[in-house]
């Protein structure tokens, strides 16, 4: 009898991938991680062997899908999230983990979804716990990664008592909390700093509506070689100045559009201001990718967040 075969699909949180196909291979299953982007290379260490990954445009990952009797999309139930990867998954069946709110565009197939989980990396733990193992070490961490960023650190309001539950028995099941910490927060390298810096150039701030923002010099992109790993966290520095309702950052891709990372340090729901620009994610953490150039841009996304401040102020009603 042939092993099943399934590809892994994500919509952004490697440990979560990481922690599937660790369990299905334990299973005996034959599974892979297939990316509309690249793999993190911050999050490498949390896959047992490299060749698990499989880069979405090789001839590979066509022949692994091809030969797939399923697919799992693990934290994005959206069509748009999946770019290229939906070709690859069109015919096969398909199972969507996830813990967003449903948007427009939903992924067909079986949905396991929960919005009220602080990850779906605690959904991951259900899956594990509901068909009671086995529990591989790079399941265990995998699921860790993922609950420790999407709470921030177990800062942001999804660290719910049930998030902790499941990481009280991922540590009693031999996770190192120090060094989890260290390998996901511990070091970034030099370069990262350096665009930091660039950025900082760019930090503007409206105190009258309460919204910060900071945009990413395409120019110091391309010279310093960074990538989106060195992205991760920088809207926390708008989000984190005195006083701001709104935190913004935005950058250029190589497409010409505005990739906006919206967060919100209170009540506006920055997941309906995103849907406005055909993005989504969660009430405080969420994307869209926007029309270029940059200046108008940042006019329509600032236009938008004063608006949704003043919903905010006004009890929901529009001014």
């Amino acid at each position: 009898m042939p092993q099943p075969h399934v590809t892994v699909i994500g919509g952004g949180l490697a440990g979560c991938e990481a922690a599937l196909v660790s369990w299905l291979r334990a299973n005996g299953t034959e599974a892979w991680i297939i990316n509309p982007t690249a793999f993190p290379d911050a999050f490498r260490f949390l896959i047992e062997v490299p060749s698990w990954v499989v880069e979405a445009g090789s001839p590979h990952a066509q022949d692994l899908c091809d030969q797939a009797d399923l697919a799992v999309v693990l934290d994005t139930g959206e069509v748009p999230r999946i770019g290229r990867v939906r070709s690859l998954i069109r015919e096969l069946r398909t199972v969507v983990v996830d813990h967003h709110q449903p948007g427009e565009q939903p992924i067909g197939g079986v949905s396991l979804r929960d919005p009220d989980a602080c990850a779906t990396g605690e959904l991951v733990f259900d899956i594990l716990q509901a068909a009671r193992g086995p529990w591989p070490q790079a399941a265990i961490k995998g699921m860790y990664a993922a609950i420790l960023t999407d709470t921030g650190g177990f800062r942001f309001s999804n660290a719910t008592p049930g998030a902790h539950r499941v990481v009280a028995e991922l540590i009693s099941m031999g996770l190192d909390p120090e060094e989890m910490h260290e390998r996901v927060y511990g070091a970034a390298p030099l370069r990262r700093y350096r665009l930091l810096r660039h950025a900082l150039e760019t930090l503007e701030l409206d105190e009258a509506d309460g919204i910060a923002w900071m945009v990413i010099p395409f120019d110091a992109l391309r010279e310093l070689g960074a990538t989106p790993d060195d992205l991760e966290g920088l809207v926390d520095v708008p989000r984190g100045i005195q006083g701001v309702r709104v935190g913004l950052l935005f950058r250029q891709t190589t497409t010409g559009e505005v990739k906006v990372s919206f967060r919100s340090n209170g009540p506006v729901n920055v997941n309906e201001l995103a849907k406005r620009f055909g993005g989504g994610g969660h009430i405080k953490a969420s994307g869209a990718m926007v029309p270029g150039p940059m200046e108008a841009a940042v006019a329509a996304v600032l236009k938008a967040t004063r608006e949704a401040v003043a919903r905010d102020r006004n009890g929901g009603v529009s001014v």
